[in-house]
């Protein structure tokens, strides 16, 4: 029997030197040699071979197959990719987070997340379940008769085991109303719509509902900058 990572390689493969649409609600896969600086939308990001640094900030943070990672807000990056030899391109799937369907099923679900919790853009090993579903939801890309239903199903699926992971902590911290993520959520929106203009941080820790050193110190824990830095990387990819 082909192990998962090799058969979502084979099916991904197919994909083009870029994001790759697959016709799934949400689900995009890539086949590249080479990434362009962009702001990250909120995902899960799962490398299938080769390796990418993102640099975000003054951090450098490095996946290698077989692990996977979450952007959980809307983050301006350096990207690098690299291959795993000449004929072996970089190889990934990823999964847009929809909050509505992640806080759906946290109302169904009672999954506490383990001790061990991950900060934001770590890399965590995919459990042999994870891959399980991230194989059937490929399968769905040459069956689009069967799509409409079962992926909805393997994204719950998917999250799910996100859930039980080291970062399932920031997956619940995204869909809680009054979560820090929520708070930064609403802030790094702002920016972007006003990255031209300049700005006092006060008025952004008003928005965040915090104190202005809780503010600074929660924008940076989960963009790894501070507001002042994401501004300036915004303007940089204008």
């Amino acid at each position: 029997m082909e192990n998962p990572i090799a058969e979502l390689r084979r099916i991904v493969m197919s994909a083009q030197n870029t994001w790759t649409d697959t016709g799934l609600p949400r689900v995009a896969m890539v086949c590249a040699e080479a990434c362009a600086d962009q702001v990250y939308q909120p995902m899960l990001h799962l490398v299938l071979q080769g390796t990418k640094s993102l640099s975000i900030g003054d951090e450098v943070f490095r996946y290698t197959a077989g692990h996977y990672f979450l952007v959980p807000v809307d983050v301006p990056a350096t990207g690098q990719i690299h291959a795993a030899a000449a004929d072996q391109p970089y190889l990934a799937v990823s999964l847009t987070l929809d909050l509505d369907v992640i806080a759906t099923l946290l109302m169904e679900v009672n999954t506490a997340p383990g001790a061990a919790q991950s900060a934001c853009f770590q890399a965590v090993c995919a459990s042999d379940e994870m891959l399980d579903a991230w194989v059937r939801m490929m399968r769905l890309v040459d069956r689009p008769h069967d799509a409409g239903v079962l992926a909805p199903m393997i994204e719950r699926e998917i999250l799910y085991r996100a859930l039980q992971g080291s970062l399932g902590g920031i997956l619940r911290d995204m869909a809680r109303p009054d979560g820090r993520m929520t708070q930064i959520r609403r802030v790094t929106q702002w920016i972007r719509g006003h990255y031209t203009e300049p700005f006092r941080v006060e008025p952004l820790a008003l928005m965040s509902e915090m104190s202005v050193a809780a503010f600074y110190r929660h924008f940076k824990s989960v963009t790894a900058m501070t507001p002042i830095q994401y501004q300036k990387r915004l303007r940089l990819l204008r």
